[in-house]
């Protein structure tokens, strides 16, 4: 009886510890994402009214997998979200992407890759002050807006146009006259005319709502400093990569499909940005933004290498990528990258 009892309890102990290792094995059942304002991240509200990560997941026999999307602006703010552990997958403008990359390299078990690209197209800076027709003309009684001092996109674009306007050596000339601030709070200091901000860096609908409005002008367009190149990426940690590859393939997937899905369907997109989004617009002016050829979707990265050439060069990483697939988890060394 003693001796069965022990064969019962080793096989009770062995059960429990195959159970054990396959929950282990077993990919998360809830995936934490985050996305930003502005018509970039329009795949990802595409991908969340859809319910294409679902789709995806489910066709990968993960069962039901329930995905929760947070509002974050700014690279440092979402940087840190990661690194706190809230955030799954994280998008975000490569730049700010590229200094976490940078930092983690020294932390192992911190490490980020990116998974793919999101969305890319132009960015401008509008102003209010009717004297600026060029950077040349800033003061420093002006202040420009952007969502994240130096990390975000428009802030390392700001420093790209600055470094063509006024020589390399020059890149930062203009940072000391910027803010942070997310696009909503930045649009409508500009509206309002009551604040220190006389510019705003941003993506469209914001950068198409202040060229519109009247007395307001441009100044930069990304598109004439940079060329086409991805704006917004998806990244995650290493641990999280690798302990969910079906997952983590799946948000690849629906990242592709919602891009496929706002090339034939751009009025839908355009109402389903209107209803999810913080910041809304006229429906026909999404579709005049979204036919605007600088801007596309694609999970493929594009330009990569540009950001961390220059970001590399100001010293503001202080690690140079050999080639973009290093900075990508292999989900999407596929993709054409560049």
């Amino acid at each position: 009886m003693k001796a069965f009892r022990n064969v019962a309890t080793g096989a009770l102990a062995i059960a429990t510890l195959l159970a054990t290792l396959q929950f282990a094995a077993a990919e998360a059942n809830q995936l934490r994402v985050s996305r930003g304002y502005g018509i970039h991240y329009l795949p990802m509200y595409v991908i969340d009214k859809l319910k294409l990560v679902e789709k995806h997941a489910a066709a990968a026999g993960l069962g039901d997998v329930t995905v929760s999307y947070r509002m974050l602006d700014g690279g440092n703010v979402i940087n840190d979200a990661m690194l706190s552990g809230a955030l799954d997958i994280a998008t975000v403008g490569v730049p700010g992407f590229l200094t976490l990359w940078d930092r983690a390299l020294k932390i192992p078990q911190a490490e980020v890759r990116g998974l793919c690209g999101v969305g890319g197209g132009s960015v401008w800076l509008v102003t209010r002050n009717p004297k600026i027709k060029t950077l040349a003309d800033f003061t420093d009684q002006d202040k420009i807006a952007v969502p994240g001092i130096k990390t975000s996109f428009v802030a390392v674009v700001l420093q790209m146009a600055a470094a063509q306007a006024f020589g390399p050596e020059n890149y930062a000339k203009l940072d000391r006259l910027t803010v942070g601030l997310p696009h909503p709070e930045a649009l409508a200091a500009m509206l309002s005319g009551k604040t220190e901000i006389t510019a705003h860096f941003s993506s469209p609908p914001f950068s198409y709502i202040e060229n519109d409005h009247p007395g307001f002008h441009r100044v930069v367009n990304s598109a004439d400093v940079l060329g086409p190149m991805t704006i917004i990426m998806a990244y995650s940690t290493r641990r999280f990569y690798e302990a969910n590859p079906k997952l983590a393939a799946a948000f690849v997937a629906a990242v592709d499909e919602a891009a496929r899905y706002i090339a034939a369907h751009k009025r839908e997109a355009a109402r389903i940005y209107n209803e999810l989004a913080a910041v809304k617009a006229k429906e026909d002016d999404l579709i005049r933004m979204l036919d605007d050829p600088d801007t596309r979707y694609s999970a493929a990265p594009q330009g990569a290498m540009k950001y961390a050439e220059f970001l590399h060069r100001i010293g503001t990483i202080r690690n140079k990528p050999a080639d973009w697939q290093s900075l990508f988890f292999p989900a999407a060394h596929a993709l054409p990258g560049s």
